[in-house]
C-alpha cells in the first residue's frame, strides 16, 4: 500500500506537471544515475512530451509492456466542485481530483511499479516497457501521442510481448470497446408563420423524424451481434442524437433550418466504415422519397410543397477523430496472465466490454500489437465532477501489474524457453 500511495498522495498531479513528476521519480533509478532504467522522453509538440522507460529484461526481445497511462486530464469548471477540482487532496481511502481515475492514479501507479523494480532488481526473462503518453483525451489534437509513437516506430519492439493498455476502470480488465463517429444531420425547409403551418417545411420536425428513421433503419441493419455476448457487452451498436440547435427565432416562427448532431458507438464485429457508408445511403434514400419515407407528425406539417416546387432537405456531415473499437484476444499469453492476475489478487476475474471508446487502441491491434486493457479508477467518476479513486484499488492494481509480470515470466519458464526468477511483488 505505502509503495503505491506515496506518489499519488506526496504529488500535486496537474495536467502541466505530471510529466515532471513522473522524471522526477524515476530519476534516481535511471541509467545515468547507476540504475537499471532507460528513460527517454519522445515530443511531437512543444511542451507535450511522451516518456518511454525500461527496466531490462535477459532476453533481446520478449517483453512485458504498460502503456496509455495519459499525462492529460479533460477539463473541469471548479466552480461546480464539492472540493478543490486541480489539486490531490485525500479523504480517507478516497483520492480527489481532477484525473486521479483518467488517468493521473494510473501515471502514479506505472511510476511506482518502475521504482519497485529498480530498487529489488528482479533478474526478469522479459524487458518491462512503460510507455506514458502526452494525449489521450482531445483525440482531435493527432500526432502527438501513441499515434505518433508508432507512425514514427518508437513501439516496434513492444511487438514482441503483450501490451497493457493501463486506462480502463473498475479494477477488472475491460476485453471490449467501441467504435465512434460523430454526425451532423443539418435539415433545411421553409421559414414561416407557425399559425399557417400548411405552408412551411419545418426543419425541426423534418429533422427529427429523419433522426427517428434512420435509428430505427440502423437497429435493423446492425443488431446486437452474437459476439457482444461472448464478450459481455453491457449494450449493442447505438446510433443516437446528443444536441439539437437551430439559428434562432421567435417562437411564433417555423424554423428553416435546424441541426441534429449525436454520435454511433459500434462494437467491434461490425467495420465502422460500413455503418458510415449505410447511415449516408439512407439519408440519400429519405431525400429522395420524402413523400414516402418519413411519417409527418401531424395533418398539417409538410416535408414538401407541390404547389411551390419546394422540398425538405437533409445533409449529413462527419466528425473528426472516428475511432475503431477494439476485441482484445482472448486466447493470447497476455490475456491469459492478466486474468490469472486478477484471480490471484482479487479472488476473481469479471472482464466487462463497453460501447466506451478509447482512441488509438483498435489501430495499435490492427498493427500487430497484443492490446489487453485494464484500469483501476471508478467508471462512474471519469471525465464526472467530484472526479475521484479509491487508494485501496491502485494498491490492488500494483499487485496485479506485478502478477502480471511474474506471470508471464512463469509462461516463459513453462515453454522450457530457460530459468528466470519470479518477479517480487
Amino acid at each position: 500500500m505505502r509503495a503505491v500511495s506515496a506518489l499519488l498522495v506526496d504529488s500535486v498531479f496537474t495536467t502541466a506537471s505530471a510529466g515532471r513528476h513522473v522524471l522526477e521519480a524515476l530519476k534516481p533509478y535511471s541509467t545515468a544515475n547507476g540504475g537499471p532504467l532507460t528513460i527517454r522522453k519522445v515530443a511531437y509538440v512543444e511542451g507535450r512530451g511522451n516518456i518511454l522507460v525500461s527496466y531490462p529484461g535477459t532476453d533481446a526481445v520478449e517483453c512485458t509492456s504498460f502503456v496509455g497511462m495519459h499525462l492529460d486530464v479533460v477539463p473541469a469548471n471548479p466552480d461546480t466542485w464539492t472540493f478543490p477540482a486541480f489539486e490531490l487532496t485525500r479523504e480517507g481511502d478516497k483520492l480527489r481530483g481532477r484525473g486521479v481515475t483518467d488517468c493521473l492514479g494510473h501515471v502514479a501507479l506505472v511510476t511506482r511499479l518502475l521504482v519497485a523494480l529498480a530498487k529489488a532488481k528482479p533478474v526478469l526473462r522479459r524487458t518491462v516497457h512503460a510507455v506514458f503518453i502526452a494525449n489521450e483525451e482531445n483525440s482531435s489534437t493527432l500526432g502527438v501521442g501513441i499515434d505518433a509513437l508508432v507512425a514514427n516506430g518508437e513501439l516496434d519492439a513492444l511487438k514482441a510481448g503483450p501490451v497493457l493498455w493501463v486506462d480502463t476502470a473498475d479494477s477488472t480488465p475491460c476485453i471490449g470497446t467501441g467504435g465512434i463517429a460523430a454526425w451532423s444531420l443539418t435539415a433545411s425547409g421553409k421559414l414561416f408563420h407557425s399559425g399557417i403551418p400548411q405552408n412551411a417545411i419545418n426543419a425541426i420536425e423534418l429533422g427529427s423524424c429523419a433522426v427517428t428513421e434512420l435509428q430505427r433503419r440502423f437497429n435493423a441493419k446492425f443488431p446486437a451481434h452474437p459476439q457482444e455476448k461472448v464478450y459481455g457487452y453491457a449494450c449493442a451498436s447505438s446510433m443516437k442524437p446528443t444536441q439539437v440547435s437551430f439559428p434562432g427565432g421567435s417562437v411564433n416562427q417555423i424554423p428553416g433550418q435546424c441541426t441534429f448532431s449525436g454520435d454511433v458507438r459500434v462494437t467491434p464485429f461490425y467495420k465502422l466504415e460500413d455503418v458510415v457508408a449505410a447511415i449516408d445511403a439512407d439519408v440519400a434514400d429519405i431525400n429522395a422519397n420524402l413523400e414516402t419515407a418519413l411519417t409527418p407528425p401531424g395533418p398539417h406539417s409538410r416535408f414538401v410543397l407541390p404547389g411551390e416546387g419546394l422540398r425538405g432537405k437533409l445533409a449529413m456531415t462527419w466528425g473528426e477523430g472516428t475511432s475503431r473499437g477494439l476485441a482484445c484476444d482472448l486466447s493470447s499469453p497476455g490475456y491469459t496472465a492478466m486474468r490469472d492476475a486478477f484471480t490471484e489478487v482479487a479472488g476473481k476475474c469479471a472482464p466487462i466490454a463497453i460501447t466506451g471508446t478509447l482512441p488509438c487502441i483498435a489501430d495499435l491491434q490492427a498493427a500487430g500489437f497484443d492490446v489487453q486493457c485494464l484500469g483501476f479508477g471508478l467508471l462512474k467518476t471519469y471525465h464526472a465532477n467530484d472526479e475521484y479513486g479509491l487508494l485501496s484499488d491502485f494498491a490492488r492494481g500494483f499487485r496485479v501489474l506485478s502478477t502480471i509480470i511474474a506471470n508471464l515470466e512463469r509462461l516463459v519458464e513453462a515453454s522450457g524457453e530457460g530459468p528466470s526468477k519470479r518477479a517480487r511483488h
